[in-house]
């Protein structure tokens, strides 16, 4: 049943993958470790004129390296979590530092860098290099769970189990091992999302959550959607998009834009100062005041 799913999943993608440039062959390591990058938690349509306008300005690790940290997060703009934009500088200072400027191609050397887990090494490895990796993001989890486990969705934290049958799943040669990990990932993302169209799925026919009549998340009351409205994480946002448009701000300025309780404005300026999100110095007349780090 494995080959046959492995084979139908591919077939599949021959027909339905999206044309997203980093899937282009021109693209390059760098342009693929970038998107990979920007699309952790953050969906495609958000992703891509972010992307397009970083290959533009920053198209290899070393024009990365030397771009000024306040236009890396300019240009990050409204994707959430900044703290990947510095981690993807760090990134392409190491590879500039101590791989001469190359990405490197095993998933060894590509998680010595700073920012890159275990997922983003061995995406980089299949759809950079066309390598052999397992690549096991929240949508290939997802279709994997109902096609032989039967369940709904996963487990909410990745285990031994599930990788070591994703790993066995994985073709033996290379180019088709990163085909699979292409394919799996689009039906996920397509088709096999959290509401499923399982009328458009390629392999419905051995699906065994099909099979058991569809049956309902068994996990569904500890399952919690992340909240952004009232959060710290949008007080953040509110203060970086101030600092975004201008050179610095004072307090008091930050004060009368960023609506929250005041407890709330100071427990996410610190959070930001503490990320090296945001630097603070004094202004006119000594008021203290807030810019984005060079």
């Amino acid at each position: 049943m494995s080959n046959a799913v492995v084979d139908s999943v591919c077939e599949w993608y021959a027909e339905h993958q999206r044309d997203l440039p980093w899937r282009d062959p021109a693209c390059g390591s760098w342009g693929v470790l970038v998107s990979e990058v920007m699309l952790q938690q953050t969906p495609v349509v958000r992703v891509l004129p972010r992307w397009e306008k970083w290959m533009r300005l920053w198209p290899t690790p070393a024009a990365t390296a030397a771009a000024s940290t306040a236009d890396i997060l300019r240009v990050w703009d409204r994707l959430g979590y900044p703290r990947r934009a510095l981690r993807l500088k760090d990134c392409a200072t190491a590879i500039v530092q101590h791989f001469d400027g190359i990405v490197p191609s095993d998933e060894a050397r590509l998680r010595s860098l700073p920012g890159i887990g275990e997922y983003t090494a061995a995406a980089v490895v299949a759809f950079a290099f066309h390598g052999r990796s397992v690549v096991l993001d929240t949508n290939v989890r997802r279709v994997l769970c109902r096609a032989f486990d039967a369940q709904a969705l996963p487990v909410p934290h990745l285990t031994r189990a599930e990788r070591e049958r994703a790993a066995a799943l994985v073709p033996a040669e290379p180019q088709r091992a990163a085909l699979w990990a292409a394919a799996s990932m689009e039906l996920g993302a397509l088709v096999c999302q959290k509401a499923p169209k399982c009328a458009e799925c390629p392999i419905k026919s051995r699906c065994a959550w099909q099979a058991a009549g569809m049956p309902p998340d068994k996990l569904a009351h500890r399952r919690t959607a992340q909240a952004w409205h009232g959060t710290d994480r949008q007080v953040r946002g509110q203060i970086m998009a101030v600092l975004r448009a201008s050179q610095h701000a004072e307090r008091e300025e930050l004060l009368a834009v960023v609506k929250a309780p005041h407890p709330q404005f100071e427990r996410a300026l610190a959070s930001l100062l503490t990320d090296n999100l945001v630097v603070e110095f004094h202004g006119a007349d000594n008021a203290l005041a807030y810019r984005l780090p060079t």
